[in-house]
């Protein structure tokens, strides 16, 4: 089996395993976070987006970074989040009735294994509500568990599954899947792998989220860098935006990142660090289709299939080899790029990192819309465009074919006016040329198939489109062109 098919048939299970929903069904979610500071600021900007899913719970678990006694938040960390999304839910449901209610989030909150780092020996409340949700067979659907923190919660709850119930393991692994902010203690390979591995779980392991942690003033290129910016910050979410957005902790000065050394370049003020947000960015629906694969890429970044059924990070050198055993902060590239090799060599650091970094403009103004939500009326606040093409989202054609692409059926809830931009998203596709893209600026566009592409070979088209609403939000439709 060459390379090429294998990646192909590994893409084909991890769409088939996905069984993506339709847009009346949401994607189930269950978070654990080890609280953190930047844990918490992704809280804030969490609690925002929680009318785009079904969020089955949020649990406070431990890391090789926190846990009783060390450097912890406190069990009931997350409270002050949830008492201030209260207040500001009944405007937030001006914008969109999907907001589940204060009520059910705290019924969902639960404390998971706490103890010590990778602890995973007690039964806990957090774990024993996953065991509840992933026994539950009235609900098949795929459900994607991520871990802010350690794993050790999840691997608590999967062992009692198979302590108890041995006979449904098969069943619950394949609705399980799952996005880990790296491997934050060891029981993902001492227990989650070794156990559950034969299920070919889909499995994303993240690295990329530095470009929005801590480090970020060094990883984004410079015309994103005013997003995360003191005046841009003030101005967009700290200030008169409620009482959630007034706790979201944006940078104090005096080096406060928890033990990692600041940017030279940070003020008071500027964005302090939201390393755990990938793993929901992924989770948003703007019309990339991210969750039909991960290596086609979304806001939550893109990721290649290494082993099995796992997924990281692109690595950008040639000749590089994968670790065996954990993706985190002693193994995975971009932290150790960052730790001994910054600032040289800052072009792979660019590749390795645009994943996440192409999209900071339009996910920090889709922040700033969210944070108007708060406090405004609908008729006072912008709202994403819907986009919808005429043409396929799959098309089959030979190499040398005109291909005709339509987003005629695009409209702006507030009736903003619309920019388009049609573009080649070169990585995730498998056709290593250029393709010449006519109209790219209007809402019908055209290409020609180019006369090299092989059978196989895909062309990922993007349809994106802005409006000039304030702030500007942006969504998109991907159109997968494969070669016969």
């Amino acid at each position: 089996m060459t390379k090429l098919v294998f990646i192909s048939v590994i893409i084909l299970l991890f769409t088939a395993q996905t069984e993506v929903k339709s847009q009346s069904q949401k994607p189930r979610i269950i978070v654990t976070s080890d609280g953190e500071i930047d844990d918490e600021c992704s809280m804030v900007r969490f609690l925002l987006y929680t009318n785009e899913w079904d969020v089955e719970g949020i649990i406070t678990s431990s890391s090789q970074y926190h846990w009783h006694g060390h450097k912890w938040a406190g069990d009931d960390w997350i409270d002050p989040y949830l008492d201030a999304y209260e207040k500001v839910y009944p405007n937030l449901l001006r914008h969109d009735k999907g907001y589940p209610s204060p009520d059910y989030l705290r019924s969902i909150n639960y404390l998971g294994n706490v103890e010590a780092e990778g602890e995973m020996d007690s039964i806990t409340p957090g774990s024993q509500h996953i065991v509840k949700v992933l026994l539950d067979e009235s609900d098949n659907d795929p459900i994607w568990i991520q871990a802010w923190g350690g794993t050790n919660t999840i691997a608590r709850a999967l062992k009692s599954i198979e302590e108890k119930h041995p006979e449904k393991m098969e069943k619950v692994a394949k609705k399980l899947r799952f996005f880990f902010i790296w491997e934050q203690d060891n029981t993902y390979q001492s227990y989650i792998k070794p156990h559950w591995g034969k299920y070919n779980i889909p499995t994303i392991i993240c690295d990329q989220f530095w470009a929005v942690a801590y480090q970020w003033d060094k990883v984004m290129p410079k015309d994103k860098l005013p997003y995360f910016k003191s005046e841009w910050m003030k101005s967009n979410i700290l200030e008169n935006h409620g009482p959630l957005c007034s706790l979201y902790e944006a940078y104090k000065g005096g080096g406060d990142n928890e033990g990692f050394r600041a940017g030279d370049a940070k003020t008071k003020g500027d964005f302090r660090s939201e390393g755990d947000s990938p793993a929901f960015f992924h989770m948003i629906d703007t019309g990339l289709r991210n969750l039909e694969s991960p290596g086609y890429g979304g806001w939550g970044g893109r990721y290649n299939n290494v082993r099995d059924n796992t997924w990281l990070d692109p690595v950008p050198e040639k000749g590089y080899t994968y670790p065996e055993g954990r993706w985190y902060t002693a193994t995975a590239w971009g932290r150790n790029y960052m730790r001994d090799r910054y600032p040289k060599n800052q072009d792979l650091m660019e590749v390795y990192f645009k994943p996440i970094t192409r999209w900071a403009d339009a996910l920090q103004n889709d922040f700033a819309a969210r944070a108007d939500w708060c406090i405004t009326s609908f008729e006072e606040a912008n709202h994403p465009p819907i986009v919808k093409l005429d043409n396929n989202l799959d098309i089959t054609a030979k190499s040398g074919t005109k291909i005709k692409l339509s987003a005629k059926g695009t409209f702006d809830p507030d009736g903003d006016e619309l920019n388009y931009s049609w573009w080649e998203y070169q990585e995730a596709g498998t056709y290593r040329g250029i393709v010449e893209i006519f109209d790219s600026d209007k809402p019908k566009t055209n290409f020609i198939i180019p006369k090299d592409a092989k059978t196989g070979d895909t062309i990922h088209m993007i349809c994106e489109v802005t409006d000039n609403g304030k702030p500007k939000l942006t969504r998109y439709q991907r159109t997968i062109i494969t070669i016969k």
